[in-house]
């Protein structure tokens, strides 16, 4: 009783850890913008650049200067002297050149950050979307390898009676065994796609034994044109191409601002103790001076400096246009992908595989009569097996066609 209550128990417990080891979409989605160590690599961006922009804002700093004179005073009494001042460099227009730069870097970064959550959303839900390929493929190889140990068996026994040649049960048991490699190849698989959902979440030892949901025909509408003025504006690969043309054209303005002359203020003051000595005798004073200082910019007159980045300015404009056409075009390859997936799909069906189903029921209800060959029944088999995967294959295609289509707009929902 102790031992039937202790493997209940036992049982009860994997269940439970199965269970907990289950995952659906929702939470995988969850984990994988918690975890993934790449996305957390890329947020750290956006507080860099403002960082830099703050940065950016600081003024120059003042300078003060001491100096102290003794003009021979312990020797002919000429008196001693102490100065102060305080000087600034003033930089005209390169402070809000400056900010400018950081500011459009800092709106690239952001859009930068959009586009990698874009992306990594996309990647996440096909990468979910292979592991439940992977599983009805795993599924199906787990059904023909039972079918042909069946076979296999039941042959053995028409064998044992006389009822059934020794080749076509060596036959049998090859193909047994052939099924047999195929399941464990594509449990492989499976086991391997698990490991990948699992290290998009940061957690590559996780140790996820199943996952939820069924690949199913997409039946959402899309409309071309709508989605291609909903990409103008959602694309976010665009806007940042587009922040890094301000960016450049703010460099060039940058770049002018750096060349014109600094200019430097002083104030300063001076005391001059009493002169002593008997030939030029002085009373103490004190000395107020002011001082600008202007360079004489020569080096102006090259301006290679500002034509480089002239040219990198339109060449980022020419990037940000070729950026738009590129998003145009695989919005248009998209929708042709999900409606030729969509279409491929239709050609499938259950019809279809419960007509192969029968059509393999009934040559091995003839195969069990003699009448019918070995061979025609396992070119049923196949044929059932060949139209489950690829019926399987062809809803994996539209799902996935689906999330492509939605990530060439720009959008980050790929609800399953």
């Amino acid at each position: 009783m102790n031992k039937f209550v202790f493997a209940a128990a036992a049982m009860l417990a994997a269940m439970a850890q199965l269970q907990a080891q289950e995952l659906d979409y929702a939470t995988f989605m969850r984990g994988v913008m918690e975890g993934n160590a790449g996305y957390r690599a890329a947020r750290m961006e956006v507080p860099i650049a403002r960082a830099e922009l703050e940065h950016a804002r600081k003024f120059n700093d003042a300078s003060a200067a001491f100096a102290y004179g003794n003009n021979s005073d312990w020797d002919v009494a000429m008196g001693q002297s102490a100065e102060v001042e305080v000087s600034k460099t003033f930089s005209i227009g390169k402070r809000r050149s400056r900010m400018a730069v950081a500011r459009h870097n800092m709106e690239a970064q952001e859009a930068g950050l959009q586009d990698y959550e874009r992306n990594l959303r996309a990647d996440a839900t096909v990468a979910y979307l292979d592991a439940l390929l992977a599983r009805e493929l795993a599924r199906t190889g787990a059904e023909y390898a039972e079918n042909m140990r069946a076979l296999y068996r039941s042959d053995s026994l028409r064998y044992s009676r006389g009822d059934l040649s020794e080749v076509d049960v060596t036959q049998s048991l090859l193909e047994a065994e052939m099924a047999q490699q195929e399941c464990l190849m594509a449990r492989t698989a499976y086991r391997n796609a698990l490991v990948r959902i699992d290290w998009m979440m940061g957690t590559p030892a996780r140790g996820t034994r199943t996952i939820s949901g069924e690949l199913t025909r997409q039946t959402r509408l899309a409309d071309l044109q709508q989605m291609l003025q909903e990409s103008a504006t959602r694309r976010q690969d665009v806007v940042q191409a587009r922040r890094l043309a301000e960016t450049a054209q703010s460099e060039v303005k940058l770049t002018q601002m750096e060349r014109m002359p600094d200019i430097d203020l002083s104030v300063g003051m001076s005391h001059s103790t009493r002169v002593r000595n008997e030939e030029a005798p002085a009373p103490p004073f004190n000395g107020y001076t002011v001082g600008i200082s202007l360079p004489l910019p020569v080096s102006n007159i090259n301006r290679g400096e500002v034509k480089a980045q002239q040219f990198r300015a339109q060449q980022a404009e020419a990037e940000a246009e070729a950026m738009w056409h590129a998003a145009q075009a695989e919005v248009i390859q998209a929708y042709h992908d999900y409606t030729v997936a969509i279409s491929r799909a239709d050609a499938y069906g259950t019809s279809i595989m419960e007509q192969a189903l029968e059509v393999l029921n009934g040559k091995m209800y003839a195969y069990q009569r003699g009448e019918t060959s070995l061979l025609e029944v396992l070119n049923a088999q196949h044929t059932y097996i060949g139209i489950r995967q690829d019926y399987a294959t062809s809803l994996y295609e539209c799902m996935k066609c689906w999330v492509e289509l939605q990530r060439s707009c720009g959008s980050t929902e790929f609800g399953l």
